[in-house]
């Protein structure tokens, strides 16, 4: 199991120069990858772009680039840019986002999101080939077929005619998809004791394009919190998750909510989007059942860090990204050295 370092968005509290802190330690510390997010504020491929030129070997990652935001040739452009002035270290991971962004923030409309997600991959991929691009699928007509435009190719030669695809996903289905068109998964809130039922999707996604779990890259982003006193560790944690689980999306439609339901939280899970919705953002976040904030992070002291790190590879995890809840950036590049001396003492490193 390799180690990443999921940076998020920016935000009130960070700067291009936190991040760059610490996308430089973990490249120090032998990290195989930085992730970069987006949602409706900073974007991703800037900040990836940022750091390409100021950092050595580490991997270069989005998670992700949104499918509503660009098109799909736009992407392979950026795609290929951030390849090559990376020297090859960019990992392309995609999402839908959510109908609540991509519909309010986007304009798109989010419907179909499976098919569309199939159609947008295909076409990212015959650019990154540098293949004449010509396409006729249900959400995608590439050239248009009564104007004046017609097929094109990429005007330049990228460094790999393969960058590796990663889709986010939570659902059952978009597992499936991304065991079959993807090259690796982008995870969040993943629990190695409920990691079977998610990864068997993936598997058979993978069994309908003839191959299994080999070179497949399982990627959780999650929650790391070094300290010895583990409730308050816990509760670092909280507003995060109440803030997806209660508020990334509407009462009917929150993939989060829906997947801690699945993990058997159905009514706290419940209880903490009414709060969050009811704009009873704190009480939210003390609903937030301390188990379900375990099973899904790192928190406590290294050794305790270090066991745990053991269930997330014997789960299936091939690359654990770390996200860092900490005060500021001298606390980030400690906790990350912690957790590169927790995965030596666990003993399931690359």
């Amino acid at each position: 199991m390799r180690l990443g370092l999921n940076l998020g968005y920016q935000t009130a509290w960070s700067t291009p120069a936190h991040h760059l802190a610490l996308a430089r330690e973990a490249d120090r510390l032998g990290y195989s990858v930085v992730w970069a997010a987006e949602a409706y504020g900073s974007d991703s491929p800037s900040t990836l772009a940022w750091l390409a030129g100021q950092t050595e070997r580490i991997g270069l990652g989005s998670a992700v680039m949104q499918i509503p935001a660009r098109t799909p040739a736009a992407t392979a452009m950026t795609a290929t840019t951030l390849d090559a002035i990376s020297g090859g270290r960019f990992h392309l991971g995609l999402g839908v986002s959510g109908p609540q962004v991509s519909e309010g923030w986007h304009g798109v409309r989010f419907a179909k999101p499976l098919a569309r997600t199939r159609e947008y991959v295909d076409i990212v991929r015959l650019a990154v080939a540098r293949k004449q691009v010509e396409y006729a699928g249900e959400h995608y007509r590439l050239p248009l077929p009564d104007g004046p435009g017609k097929a094109l190719r990429l005007g330049f030669h990228p460094p790999r005619e393969h960058i590796p695809i990663y889709l986010a996903a939570v659902g059952p289905k978009n597992l499936e998809l991304a065991g079959e068109i993807a090259d690796g998964w982008l995870a969040v809130f993943f629990a190695p004791e409920f990691a079977g039922e998610q990864l068997a999707a993936v598997r058979a996604g993978r069994a309908t394009a003839g191959t299994d779990l080999a070179g497949f890259d399982v990627v959780p982003s999650v929650p790391l919190v070094v300290g010895d006193d583990v409730d308050a560790c816990a509760d670092l944690v909280r507003w995060y998750a109440a803030l997806y689980v209660g508020g990334m999306g509407s009462r009917k439609q929150n993939f989060y909510n829906d997947l801690a339901v699945r993990m058997g939280y159905g009514d706290a899970a419940r209880e903490v989007q009414d709060l969050y919705l009811d704009r009873r953002h704190r009480d939210a976040a003390a609903a937030v059942p301390r188990e379900f904030i375990d099973r899904t992070s790192l928190i406590g002291p290294k050794e305790r860090i270090a066991d745990r790190m053991r269930e997330f590879a014997a789960a299936g995890v091939t690359t654990l990204s770390v996200s860092l809840f900490v005060a500021d950036p001298e606390a980030g590049v400690a906790t990350l050295r912690t957790a590169a001396e927790a995965l030596e003492l666990a003993g399931v490193g690359e």
